[in-house]
């Protein structure tokens, strides 16, 4: 999978852009706050229909615009389309191979990346809710009908978590009505458990292997999906209904002192053990680093595993983050299978004599120029 073409229309800094792709590796260099960044974020966009920077649609518009678009030209082993997103003051609109979209859930997936920047070390020493957004975020790709469920979970929970604070101290609660909901609600998390699980199972397999290798067979690595309650075995997904309804039966006085849904999905985490210990707590920053790296090139297999070939590569600002020994390590690995995007403030350091297949761009003030095409 590639992308061929990228035109820009008041997006960020860019207020037009036109520039096309070769199969292999493209850095973008140039001072800080001149467009790199965006130009990622642009790609990642048509992936996921969303930024990875924001949840404020109306910071990527260019000041003083009334809307941007972004258009690219998506290569997959089977067919060539275009994807386009139109972003105004009053919403979103994508488009497939020029067709309107009526749901965001038929747009994701048909363009995959990995995006790898140094705010990702927050997903092992962040919050939970950043753990479950990448997990979301990876499954939304490979399997188009998790990003339905999710969305089907969390409209189910917005509403019984509203009727616990309507009525959860009224006698007006209607039990057989709440009880639909709770019913509602387990059928979609049952689904989400069971793709969360089965993914961090398969993802374990490659990112095991790559971080055995990254930390010089030191160290291993294992991730483990931890469920809302000691009470909930994820082992066992088929009686993980019965389970829910039980534990939901005994949190019903709790859940109406509070007005919320204490269990589920939305509060599982993820954790990464190091030896057997969580990395958050007792893994150094440079330790943390490899994990993250190892984890986001088991996604890359994994989603060649799934989806039948690999996705794109978004680096942004990582290569300063790694030593010379996991940059070597990075390149052999991606080299001549993945299309790469890395942004770089400098390019020294950076062995591109021994690249093969690279173009290198010069960004400055959102003007992408191609300094040494084929180097």
């Amino acid at each position: 999978m590639k992308i061929n073409r990228i035109q820009l229309t008041n997006f960020r800094n860019y207020e037009a852009l036109d520039l096309s792709f070769d199969d292999g590796l493209t850095i973008l260099t140039g001072e800080n706050a001149q467009g790199k960044t965006n130009l990622l974020e642009a790609i990642f966009l048509l992936a996921m229909a969303k930024s990875h920077r924001t949840n404020n649609d109306k910071e990527l518009i260019q000041w003083d615009k009334d809307s941007a678009r972004i258009i690219g030209d998506i290569e997959t082993k089977n067919y060539t389309f275009p994807l386009e997103i139109q972003i105004s003051k009053k919403g979103k609109k994508v488009r497939v191979n020029h067709i309107d979209q009526a749901k965001l859930s038929s747009f994701i997936g048909k363009f995959n990346v990995v995006l790898f920047s140094p705010e990702d070390l927050q997903i092992i020493k962040g919050s939970p809710s950043l753990r479950r957004k990448f997990l979301d975020a990876e499954l939304a790709q490979s399997h188009p009908v998790y990003l339905q469920e999710l969305l089907d979970y969390h409209q189910i929970l917005k509403q019984r978590n509203k009727y616990l604070k309507e009525y959860g101290y009224q006698e007006l609660f209607d039990d057989l009505y709440f009880d639909v909901m709770t019913d509602q609600l387990i059928s979609k998390a049952v689904n989400i458990i069971q793709y969360r699980t089965s993914f961090i199972e398969k993802l374990n397999t490659y990112a095991k292997e790559i971080h055995h290798d990254l930390s010089n067979e030191r160290d291993e690595l294992r991730l483990d999906y931890i469920s809302s309650s000691s009470k909930l075995d994820y082992n066992n997904i088929e009686t993980l209904t019965v389970q829910f309804k039980t534990l939901f039966e005994s949190a019903l006085k709790r859940e109406r002192e509070q007005g919320v849904t204490v269990y589920g999905p939305h509060r599982d985490d993820l954790a990464f053990l190091l030896n057997g210990k969580l990395a958050s707590n007792f893994g150094s920053q440079g330790q943390q680093r490899t994990i993250v790296l190892s984890v986001k090139l088991a996604e890359i297999e994994l989603l060649k595993d799934l989806l039948g070939e690999y996705p794109v590569l978004l680096l942004d600002d990582v290569l300063s983050e790694l030593d010379d020994q996991r940059q070597h390590l990075l390149m052999r690995r991606i080299e001549g299978k993945i299309q790469t995007f890395i942004t770089s403030a400098t390019i020294e350091g950076l062995e591109l004599d021994q690249l093969e297949n690279l173009d290198l761009y010069y960004v400055e003030a959102g003007q992408v120029v191609n300094q040494s095409k084929g180097v």
